[in-house]
């Protein structure tokens, strides 16, 4: 069974890693010849709408998937006119649009921010009686990690944020006062069965995600879970999705998606009984989905725009170091650690120095 997928980052990577024990096999459609997935897989290099490329990702490839949602949506529609394409393309071109998105939400009954469509500085100076300041100019197309955004704090930032857009379509949403971020994953095979990841609470820093960490019997479980379960069913979902929520005294508000495996579930990989990388295979291929318990206590940090040595991150006890074989570059991920024990305290100890040792060597 070959599985390909547009896309060959470190997500693909990871998907590649934990499909080779089921005895699969890949092939990734990337543009760069350093794709991260692309040592251990096929590699088609070129645009992911060049249409000889697709047709042989087709050709070759029994299921094809993808790895972040910036791929153009009609390539997932060509693809699945010749192939079988899961997370499906209607969710893909949700997911890229936020304002689409975020009437998805409204439509669901799942409570956001205030937000307003955007086409012009007339249309964000009408928008903003009722969104209030502050609030955040957004893209609706592209942008992920932080950018394509503008914080607007006062009438005076109104002008200079539109100019900022360069006039691209956008989505203003005023800000919300959350107390914490949390993001919950999910899998759904095409049969309906559907797993849930417990609750990962997130610290972001310049619109990157830091760390992560699992949460235990959270009160707030079952409700992100309903949200989640009406987002699948609603798109009848195959794969693995992710959905992000702000955490408003008890009430969740929804953010965005992410129709793939997401950055907030990494600790899954030594952290629970079968990691997201592992179910989005099984969901795609319709085989039994693995259980999402964790084993203990977990997390993962993120190491943006440099490395540490590999012995500094291995002279922690339980902590586990993956390398995405990519150049440091500024406000990049290029690693991660994660980290899982059963012990409460030496979970917090461990945790605060891989913190430390990912603050020293930030370059975002």
């Amino acid at each position: 069974m070959k599985i390909g997928i547009l896309g060959g980052g470190q997500l693909a990577r990871m998907i590649a890693l934990a499909g080779y024990p089921l005895g699969l096999k890949f092939i990734v459609l990337d543009p760069d010849i350093n794709a991260g997935a692309a040592g251990l897989s096929e590699h088609l290099r070129g645009a992911y709408d060049d249409p000889a490329l697709l047709a042989e990702l087709a050709e070759k490839a029994d299921i094809v998937t993808y790895e972040f949602e910036n791929v153009p949506a009609h390539v997932a529609e060509f693809l699945a006119s010749h192939t079988t394409v899961y997370p499906p393309a209607n969710a893909l071109a949700v997911a890229q649009d936020r304002l689409l998105e975020k009437n998805f939400f409204k439509d669901l009954a799942i409570g956001t921010a205030p937000f307003a469509a955007v086409d012009s500085l007339a249309d964000l100076q009408r928008a903003m009686p009722e969104i209030g300041y502050p609030a955040i100019l957004k893209s609706r197309r592209m942008g992920y990690d932080g950018k394509g955004q503008m914080v607007i704090r006062s009438a005076d930032d109104l002008e200079s944020a539109w100019e900022a857009m360069q006039g691209a379509s956008s989505i203003v949403e005023g800000f919300v006062p959350f107390q914490r971020e949390v993001s919950i994953i999910a899998a759904r095979r095409p049969s309906g069965d559907i797993v849930f990841y417990p609750l990962s609470e997130n610290q972001h820093s310049g619109g990157i995600l830091r760390l992560a960490t699992a949460c235990h019997n959270d009160a707030e479980q079952a409700m992100a879970e309903d949200y989640a379960r009406r987002l699948l069913e609603k798109l009848d979902y195959v794969g693995v999705i992710a959905l992000e929520l702000f955490d408003v005294d008890g009430r969740l508000l929804a953010n965005e998606f992410a129709p793939r495996v997401h950055n907030s579930g990494h600790w899954s990989i030594e952290g629970s009984e079968t990691s997201q990388f592992e179910n989005h295979l099984r969901a795609i291929l319709d085989l039994p989905l693995g259980s999402t318990q964790t084993r203990g206590y977990a997390a993962m940090v993120n190491f943006i725009g440099g490395l540490p040595e590999t012995k500094e991150v291995l002279d922690l006890n339980h902590a586990h170091l993956h390398l995405y074989d990519k150049t440091p570059r500024k406000g990049r991920k290029v690693a991660h650690a994660s980290l899982r024990t059963d012990d409460a305290d030496t979970f917090r100890q461990t945790l605060l120095q891989l913190t430390s040792l990912a603050e020293r060597v930030d370059d975002s």
